[in-house]
């Protein structure tokens, strides 16, 4: 595939260190059937890819759907269903020539009109409804020139957008994508149980033939428990195992697996919900800054393995990230009394921590926390809940206290992390609310100079963090197994796992 932009190249931070602990690279076994069983810690929640909102859902899904341009593991947006674009007018009109004989899953060819109609969706023309996707509401229309080509014209010019376009292509008229899903990937659906796993199998007619899916068959199995994650990779019933704990990969040391180290590319933290009393009030959540010792808290769930963060940027997104914002709030206990003092707690309160249940990493750290909020006299506890219950009562009615999370960007672009906390946007979940972010927000938005979108963004995290909009913690180390019969793993600067690029090994 052409590399057709070098933009993103400085968003990637390299996250190539492996520990191999069993087995050795070898060469690809060529003409034999294989398949490969992969746990994962959630369920999907939607099939549809202009719905699903989970990152554990769009790392999945990354394999089936393909966008007009897609992100490789450099960071770069490479053509895809389209085979080439520009970007005139400013950033105000998209230009795309599609690629020939790409095909659906189910055998028809792309044409133009699955093009317009799957954007069309995303911003909300087709069904007259909101936009599904909130970067596709600046969509004015989407042309189509002629068989090949498809312009798409903004209301305002958006520099950013084309991040935003590697939103999956779809077939037009498709809305029951929980029965019939259908993409243009290297895998295609097969079958799924929910809350049990979901089944690829290698799509053959995939147009990119340099790159087709070596397994012939991938599947996606729910493993909610860590004790079972582990025994079922040391039993062999499962072959590979992402987003896994320190901890967790200890236990396999003895077994034949190559351990991959990387980044989670996100940010974990400490999310507060502002609506909820106390957070409503700013010396509060800054004494919750200075209680918390955000170093031990690596140290204590991951051997010192991750990356602190200041604010709602991780490294992966280099030329946005300021490294300077992890040290603005250094353990000071005395301060954070004074603060709670001075906000009327002198002797704390109580409160609650949300987290996922199939979050080991995420409730290693919310205990973490307890133990040090008691220095200042908060006692906090943990409320698990199921991810499913998450999503709906914490992410989506913002029915919570504080939750303790990872944070993602879905689309390899920094608004995807930043316009979350403007006080109009749906996914808000924190409710911060400050006009000034708004404005500086806006000013982004408006501006078509890449130089000054960044420092704008850089005021934006900057705000946050003397907000503490939130406890920042760390981008988290990312351990995953892979079974030494397999390799060809690669980190990518979001999160995807690019199950075409792994391979059975040729055995001696």
């Amino acid at each position: 595939m052409k590399r057709v932009g070098k933009q993103m190249c400085l968003l990637f931070f390299s996250f190539t260190l492996t520990l191999v602990l069993g087995g050795c690279l070898g060469e690809k076994e060529e003409g034999k059937e294989s398949s490969i069983v992969v746990g994962i810690s959630q369920d999907l929640d939607s099939l549809d890819p202009h719905k699903s909102v989970a990152a554990g859902t769009k790392e999945v899904l990354f394999n089936m759907y393909e966008g007009l341009v897609k992100p490789d593991h450099l960071g770069n947006f490479i053509d895809a269903v389209a085979k080439s674009h520009t970007i005139k007018n400013g950033g105000k009109t998209y230009v795309f020539t599609l690629r020939q004989g790409v095909k659906f899953h189910n055998g028809e060819e792309v044409t133009a009109k699955d093009v317009k109609y799957s954007i069309e969706r995303c911003a909300g023309i087709t069904e007259g409804k909101t936009p599904l996707i909130a970067a596709f509401s600046n969509v004015k229309s989407v042309e189509i020139v002629d068989d090949t080509i498809i312009k798409i014209h903004l209301k305002q010019a958006d520099i950013e957008f084309l991040a935003y376009l590697t939103v999956a292509i779809v077939p037009e008229g498709t809305n029951d994508f929980e029965k019939y899903p259908i993409g243009t990937g290297p895998f295609r659906y097969e079958s799924r149980a929910p809350q049990e796993y979901i089944t690829f199998k290698k799509f053959d007619d995939y147009w990119d033939k340099d790159n087709q899916a070596h397994l012939e068959e991938v599947t996606f199995k729910v493993v909610t428990n860590s004790s079972a994650l582990v025994n079922g990779l040391k039993g062999g019933s499962i072959q590979m195992a992402t987003r896994m704990t320190t901890n967790e990969t200890a236990q396999l040391k003895n077994d034949p697996f190559t351990i991959y180290q990387g980044g989670s590319n996100l940010v974990q933290a400490l999310y507060l919900n502002h609506a909820a009393k106390p957070f409503h009030d700013i010396r509060v959540r800054q004494a919750l800054c200075y209680a918390v010792n955000r170093q031990e808290i690596v140290d204590l769930i991951a051997d010192g393995k991750g990356t602190i963060v200041g604010s709602s940027m991780f490294p992966a997104f280099k030329k946005y990230y300021i490294q300077e914002l992890a040290n603005y709030y250094t353990e000071d206990i005395q301060k954070a009394k004074q603060l709670l003092k001075e906000a009327g707690y002198p002797n704390g309160f109580e409160m609650t921590i949300t987290v996922p249940a199939n979050y080991q990493k995420h409730i290693d750290a919310a205990q973490v926390l307890i133990e040090q909020l008691k220095r200042i006299g908060i006692t906090a506890k943990i409320e698990l809940i199921e991810w499913d219950a998450w999503l709906s009562d914490v992410y989506a009615n913002r029915n919570y206290q504080s939750t303790v999370v990872g944070v993602d960007a879905a689309y390899l672009s920094a608004r995807a992390m930043l316009e979350r906390f403007t006080s109009d946007y749906s996914r808000n979940f924190i409710n911060y609310w400050n006009p000034k972010y708004d404005k500086l927000y806006q000013k982004v938005r408006e501006s078509t100079k890449e130089e000054e979108q960044i420092k704008l963004y850089k005021k934006m995290e900057t705000m946050l963090t003397e907000d503490a909009a939130n406890v920042y913690i760390q981008d988290m180390n990312s351990e995953v197994a892979l079974h030494k019969d397999y390799a060809g793993y690669e980190f990518y600067p979001l999160y995807v796992q690019d199950m075409a690029k792994i391979y059975k090994v040729k055995q001696e």
